[in-house]
């Protein structure tokens, strides 16, 4: 578990609360810079909660930020956020997009009157009609204790001014609350050494408890977190609502459907730069959403697929001449599909003109492939170079994709899963070197076996992991070996000084 520290103007600000060994004056963390020593891998994974006044520029609490992150510790609030709370422009810029939640809560009568001052403590407050605008204000500027005006002009609320709030003025009802909100913030302040879990480090797990075909069932969650417990590592389930807290942990694992254009990349991007081991990494979830990227980097390494050919929006040559030597039918796929959403059968020409007509709306280019109907498509599961699972995914009844989108529910076909071992080398073989092209991350091939002809149809970041279907052979080793490798990555990172 990382190391942590409270940063406090004095220690008889701290007296409301539970004592913590983790507690130390500005002062003396300001002093540790004269002995610190940068190789101290503890230190470099020192999480640093910074509770001081003084956050102006030059400030005390502003230096405790400064030399925090140029101790290469993570620190909250960081220098960048004291910076933009100075600068109302900036504040501005930040928060331009809560008018329609503002305009929301006055609706419903949630924002009365003509001012309103709302206290914000680790993203939490007393008023549980503005818990979303709390929220919102501090996943855009995360600073642990802050204070909004709010202000209605000609009918419509905006925010006049938000600045930190001192820790000494907090009122015995705020002080709860600060206390509640910090715990669950950072879980391993004020626990008794008999309460306090031993466990190395913190990992969180990223998932959608709405979303309708989320990566992993609620069983392989639970598998994950026992596998990760098992290994020293303390597994969380977070959501997109806990952006502000990713500096909290080591590593994070998404386990929820990838997108460019969504907070699934934007939060890989921001834990990655605050030093976690991030599955998938930005760049993972980068090259494989878009299976025109995909496409053209099969065909330039050599690695079998389809044959296909790119349409371009506004190419004025007729269609019969850019398909070229393709014969129907053909599949039609917007670039950034999941779970055969943005697939198109098309049989004819006319067919062909309607369909990329309507999906040009959306993208400026469309792959058209060959279609090769198969009873089945194999999934195989690949981690830091390594098969995992091997799974056959066969058609949906009826349908000629593995799920079925046609009717009010989406359906799908039946699976088995094999020792790898007893798959067909060709296909293990392709789909080894289909990952090489993207990385070392957690990835699913899907591939096409026809006779003697292997051809990889894409290569998925963020596979599916379901109990009962990917870990049908390897059971509870297969979560095992995942957090394992999360394991190596979270030590290397430590004997790196990361």
């Amino acid at each position: 578990m990382c190391p942590l520290r409270i940063v406090v103007d004095r220690l008889e600000d701290w007296h409301p609360y539970y004592p913590s060994e983790d507690l130390i004056t500005a002062d003396d963390f300001l002093a540790q810079d004269r002995r610190h020593r940068v190789t101290e891998a503890s230190d470099r994974t020192t999480h640093v909660i910074n509770l001081c006044s003084e956050l102006d520029y030059l400030g005390t609490g502003y230096y405790v930020s400064l030399l925090a992150q140029a101790r290469g510790q993570r620190v909250l609030p960081t220098v960048e956020t004291l910076n933009e709370l100075s600068r109302k422009a900036l504040i501005d810029l930040q928060l331009d997009t809560l008018a329609p939640l503002l305009g929301e809560l006055a609706r419903q009568g949630s924002l009365t009157g003509d001012s309103l001052t709302l206290r914000v403590l680790f993203g939490e407050c007393r008023e549980p009609a503005l818990s979303r605008l709390a929220r919102k204000l501090f996943e855009r500027l995360p600073c642990p204790l802050l204070e909004a005006r709010l202000v209605r002009r000609h009918d419509l609320w905006r925010l006049a001014r938000l600045r930190p709030v001192r820790l000494r003025d907090l009122t015995l009802d705020e002080q709860d609350l600060f206390a509640s909100a910090l715990n669950r913030h950072s879980r391993q302040v004020w626990r008794t050494p008999k309460a306090r879990r031993r466990y190395r480090f913190d990992l969180a797990m990223l998932v959608d408890p709405g979303e309708a075909l989320p990566p992993s069932n609620r069983s392989a969650l639970k598998a994950f977190i026992r596998a990760g417990r098992r290994l020293g590592i303390d597994v969380s389930l977070i959501t997109r609502r806990d952006a502000a807290r990713l500096a909290e942990f080591d590593a994070l694992f998404i386990r929820e459907t990838t997108a460019l254009d969504h907070h699934t990349y934007r939060m890989a991007r921001l834990a990655e730069h605050e030093g976690l081991v991030v599955i998938d990494a930005p760049r993972d979830i980068l090259r494989c959403t878009n299976k025109v990227y995909l496409h053209a980097l099969l065909r330039a390494r050599g690695v079998p697929a389809p044959e296909g050919v790119l349409l371009k929006r506004g190419d004025r040559r007729p269609l019969a001449e850019r398909i070229g030597h393709l014969g129907f039918p053909l599949v039609l796929k917007v670039p950034d599909g999941a779970f055969s959403r943005g697939v198109v059968k098309v049989i004819d020409q006319t067919q062909l003109e309607r369909e990329s007509a309507r999906l040009f709306e959306d993208s400026a280019l469309l792959l058209l492939q060959e279609w090769l109907p198969t009873e089945y498509d194999w999934r195989i599961g690949v981690l830091d170079g390594q098969v995992l699972f091997a799974s056959r995914y066969f058609m949906a009844r009826g349908h000629w994709q593995i799920y079925d989108h046609s009717g009010a529910r989406v359906k799908s076909g039946g699976f088995t899963t094999h020792d790898p071992a007893e798959v067909p080398p060709a296909v293990i073989k392709a789909a080894l070197k289909a990952t090489r092209l993207i990385g070392d991350g957690f990835y699913g091939v899907d591939l096409k076996q026809s006779g003697e002809r292997v051809v990889v149809i894409e290569v998925n970041d963020n596979p599916n992991v379901d109990a009962g279907i990917e870990d049908a052979v390897l059971g509870r080793a297969l979560y095992d070996r995942i957090m394992a490798v999360f394991l190596a990555r979270m030590e290397d990172r430590v004997r790196q000084g990361c």
